[in-house]
């Protein structure tokens, strides 16, 4: 019932706040909110920005985030400790963590223009923040950094519920470590990765608090994302109407999204093929 009263709440508002003449004004628009929004270019073009940065954030974590959960869970000394401090990052809060990485993109005293710099690569003394492609950069690597931690400790619950004797029988078999991991571990595993992708996709598509601390949507609008867009319009033009309208949206999409991959996700071999 918490849940449910600001989402119908925000529905209603959504038809009863008639942008285009007054803001404040209450009454009963019907779905003009909707019409205005769906026509506008802008928010067309945050939604592609946004869908963008979630096929590329999540696609890089789910690995990233894979290829931890596989180290961290073979045995070997300290790994209580290599675990918990995997963890750290996803541990800090999402504004501390951006902040952190504007700091190290900062072209004068940055560590990554430092790092560039002492290993003679590409990208040094670059101007991170004033491109419009390369401003993504550092909001793609500070969602990474506190992300994959995330999926990381969920593909690792689901690597410790595998019994190991089907890895000893594959093994007797003849089968390599790549065909035991294709044809065991993938599947076994699916629970888990459908688990991480829903929960990392929809807090992609959610995405606010690194692109405002990062770049505040700029340069121009080059790295601003729906959320963002639906931000500005709810508590810096005071339009509730439209605000509450782009939410709804958003929520219908975010619902559409979990439903396809649940679908995809539970559907024998496809996942794999």
């Amino acid at each position: 019932m918490i849940s449910l009263y600001p989402l119908v709440y925000n529905v209603v508002l959504s038809t009863r706040y008639d942008v285009l003449t007054q803001p404040g004004t209450s009454h009963f628009v019907g779905l003009g909110n909707y019409q205005q929004i769906l026509s506008n270019a802008h928010f067309w073009a945050d939604m592609g920005r946004t869908g963008i940065f979630m096929v590329v954030s999540v696609t890089l974590e789910f690995v990233a985030g894979l290829i931890l959960a596989l180290v961290v869970h073979q045995q070997f000394k300290a790994r209580g400790l290599v675990r918990a401090s995997i963890l750290i990052p996803w541990a800090i809060p999402t504004a501390v963590s951006a902040l952190l990485w504007k700091m190290f993109f900062d072209t004068r005293s940055g560590f990554v223009d430092f790092a560039l710099h002492a290993l003679h690569l590409p990208g040094a003394n670059m101007v991170w923040f004033n491109s419009p492609t390369l401003a993504w950069v550092p909001i793609i690597v500070s969602d990474m950094w506190k992300n994959t931690p995330f999926i990381a400790l969920l593909l690792l619950a689901g690597l410790q519920t595998i019994p190991l004797e089907i890895y000893e029988s594959a093994r007797m078999d003849g089968a390599s470590a790549w065909q035991s991991f294709r044809s065991l571990t993938l599947p076994l595993l699916r629970p888990a990765i459908m688990v991480a992708l829903i929960f990392r996709t929809l807090s992609a598509l959610l995405v606010f608090d690194v692109v405002y601390v990062l770049t505040g949507g700029g340069p121009g609008q080059s790295t601003e994302v729906i959320a963002y867009y639906d931000w500005y319009k709810y508590l810096v033009s005071l339009n509730f109407g439209v605000g509450a309208t782009v939410a709804v949206i958003i929520t219908i999409f975010a619902l559409a999204l979990a439903a396809l991959y649940v679908r995809l996700l539970q559907q024998r071999g496809e996942f794999l093929s």
